[in-house]
């Protein structure tokens, strides 16, 4: 079994009430690839792990046949997190090379991944991997009218694993759903679950490599319509949800970025679903790639070439109640190269404070 990484990834999958993530995560933990895996769910009964128990450690945690280490998180995440660490690092668990997290099906995810950089012990020990997030095939369409939940967990995934496609008319996923999919969150890969699919090194595998490698749909990242959510009274109404892109075709001043970013995550990082592209940075020769969830970002991954559409910044922002114009004209002020930061700074702090929608 291999030797702990510096950093442990983890993995989270959410989806919405009945989307599947039960039935995915029980295939998946039979599977030989997560035999050097750490577990965290809700209960392990509704997960129905006896037939694959080898050995109860004690009450919150089991070891199962294929090597996985299985805990119920019964308290706060962060402290079953530094447990297994602890238990990892005295030998009393198998070394685990990553952690999978199943949240609970009205969750909004974030605070999963958030617990990871706020915490001072785990930041030092455990990195974010992928999101995997689970859509029924039969009856998502209906909840991502209606639930601003299944909105969020499906802009923030990695991967869209579509379920139950066997029972939906014509034994297929409705074309209408996976549109949907696409205008919320065009840069997901997406997935239909079978029997023995998709395997669980495709969902949670290096996920650094296909961050860097994907960093563009065949749509453009463009998803400028929101979609239209249904209130408690049968009526229409705009979701606060969208996605847009900020495209420039001069080079980014990296410290003025880097400055932009955090002062908007700081103040907006809860409605930043998602941010991801693609920077020209002044003095760069390669293409920088940046990906972030809400307050959370991840390392910048330099790529070894530009796409083929050329050279220029393009990012992609999924975000609930922010004004996408305000938000590329506070961008502009800061992160243009040959600008002089210090004089429009201050207008430009409070254009990052005011891009939330009225």
């Amino acid at each position: 079994m291999a030797d702990a990484p510096v950093f442990t990834p983890v993995h989270l999958l959410t989806g919405f009430l009945g989307s599947g993530k039960t039935t995915l995560l029980k295939r998946l933990l039979a599977d030989p690839a997560l035999a050097d895996t750490a577990v965290l769910i809700n209960e392990f009964g509704e997960v129905g792990l006896d037939h694959h128990l080898v050995e109860r450690i004690d009450e919150t945690m089991v070891l199962l046949q294929s090597g996985c280490v299985c805990c119920t998180v019964r308290g706060e995440l962060a402290d079953a997190l530094r447990d297994l660490h602890s238990r990892r690092e005295r030998g009393l668990v198998p070394p685990f090379t990553r952690v999978v997290i199943e949240s609970t099906g009205l969750a909004d995810p974030f605070p999963v991944l958030s617990t990871l950089k706020s915490d001072p012990v785990l930041r030092h020990h455990f990195r974010a991997g992928s999101v995997v997030t689970t859509v029924d095939a039969v009856n998502g369409l209906a909840q991502l009218d209606t639930y601003v939940e299944s909105n969020r967990q499906a802009a923030i995934a990695d991967r869209i694993v579509l379920t139950k496609a066997d029972l939906a008319a014509d034994g297929a996923v409705p074309a209408a759903l996976m549109a949907r999919l696409a205008q919320i969150n065009p840069d997901a890969v997406r997935h239909v679950a079978t029997a023995d699919g998709p395997a669980a090194e495709t969902l949670l595998g290096d996920t650094e490599a296909h961050r860097a490698g994907k960093l563009q749909s065949a749509s453009g990242f463009y998803c400028d319509a929101p979609a239209t959510l249904l209130a408690a009274d049968g009526t229409a109404h705009r979701s606060a949800i969208s996605s847009f892109v900020v495209a420039v075709d001069g080079p980014v001043d990296w410290t003025g970025f880097g400055v932009w970013l955090t002062m908007l995550l700081n103040r907006h990082g809860e409605r930043v679903l998602r941010v991801k592209g693609i920077l020209d940075i002044a003095g760069e020769e390669r293409p920088v790639a940046i990906h972030g969830v809400q307050h959370l970002v991840h390392p910048p991954v330099h790529l070894a070439a530009w796409p083929p559409e050329g050279r220029g910044s393009r990012i992609v922002f999924i975000v609930d109640g922010l004004d996408a114009n305000l938000l590329k004209r506070s961008f502009d002020a800061f992160a243009r190269a040959g600008k002089t930061r210090e004089g429009a700074q201050p207008e430009a702090a409070a254009q990052v404070r005011n891009v939330q929608s009225s």
